[in-house]
């Protein structure tokens, strides 16, 4: 497991927010569009903001992001994430973005976390690639993908953050083994397909299940490329209950946490404590 260094202190409220985009083939645009929800984030108070999927591309074809890949720590995607994180003074969570994998014609789906300094914090690179054949419908990730083999866990000033991509969702012994993170950001690009029957049962289970806060940002709406995703980005609080969520299109979805109230929660359900099988 991979873990950034500890924060010296904690804030026990404070205010997160979950960007929602309908991303297209123009990186120059999609940023564009990000900064102009980041700067309205802070706006409504979001110390800790998180972007989608593939916020700065989602191409006509699976290879436009190969295209676009870039080294770590080099390159427009991550520049603007640095500056934005600087310039707004929050924590800023880079949805994912494709940097460059071990084969030249593949990319690792990567989340990045800066701080409010625009230092680079932690990297996850996404572990399970999603496969998809449903009728005239289907997706195979791993054939511009490369998967990732390391859980990631930040410790910030707003407690213990676990990182997680879209189809990770559907596989609760990640999450278990990130030994009781306060708060799980997963940035997403849902199908409508799947996303419909699956997406909110998913993420207020993984919620319910860790007694954990959810930031679940995704893409929402019809792109140039003709695909649909689900949207339904939301925040959930460690009780299940969602807190705010937007449907579809691009928007902000805002919400306070309080980790207060998640302790005691915990302290009245203790079912972490309960566990006999580890992962």
């Amino acid at each position: 497991m991979s873990v950034a260094m500890p924060s010296t202190s904690q804030a026990s409220t404070f205010k997160v927010a979950a960007i929602q985009m309908a991303s297209g083939p123009n990186v120059a645009g999609n940023l564009s569009e990000a900064r102009r929800l980041i700067a309205r984030a802070t706006e409504q108070g979001a110390k800790l903001v998180v972007l989608p999927e593939f916020f700065a591309i989602m191409g006509m074809t699976e290879q436009d992001k190969v295209v676009v890949r870039e080294q770590e720590g080099t390159g427009p995607i991550q520049a603007f994430l640095s500056d934005a994180a600087r310039q707004y003074k929050v924590w800023l969570i880079g949805g994912s973005i494709p940097l460059a994998a071990s084969v030249p014609d593949k990319v690792l789906n990567s989340c990045l976390v800066f701080d409010d300094q625009g230092r680079q914090m932690a990297r996850y690179d996404k572990i399970h690639l999603f496969n998809l054949s449903l009728g005239n419908e289907s997706y195979d990730e791993a054939k511009t993908i490369e998967p990732g083999n390391k859980i990631v866990v930040v410790d910030s000033p707003f407690g213990r953050i676990g990182l997680a991509v879209c189809y990770d969702l559907r596989f609760p012994e990640l999450f278990r083994a990130m030994k009781d993170v306060d708060m799980i950001v997963l940035p997403a690009a849902f199908t409508e397909t799947t996303g419909k029957m699956h997406w909110e049962v998913l993420v207020r289970a993984r919620a319910i299940e860790n007694l954990a806060y959810v930031v679940a940002s995704a893409q929402g709406g019809y792109h140039v490329n003709g695909r649909e995703t689900h949207g339904n980005s939301m925040i959930v609080d460690p009780w299940g209950r969602v807190l705010d969520r937007l449907p579809r299109g691009s928007g902000v979805v805002i919400a306070d946490i309080n980790r207060t109230y998640q302790a005691s929660l915990r302290a009245s359900l203790p079912a972490l404590e309960h566990r006999k099988i580890s992962c």
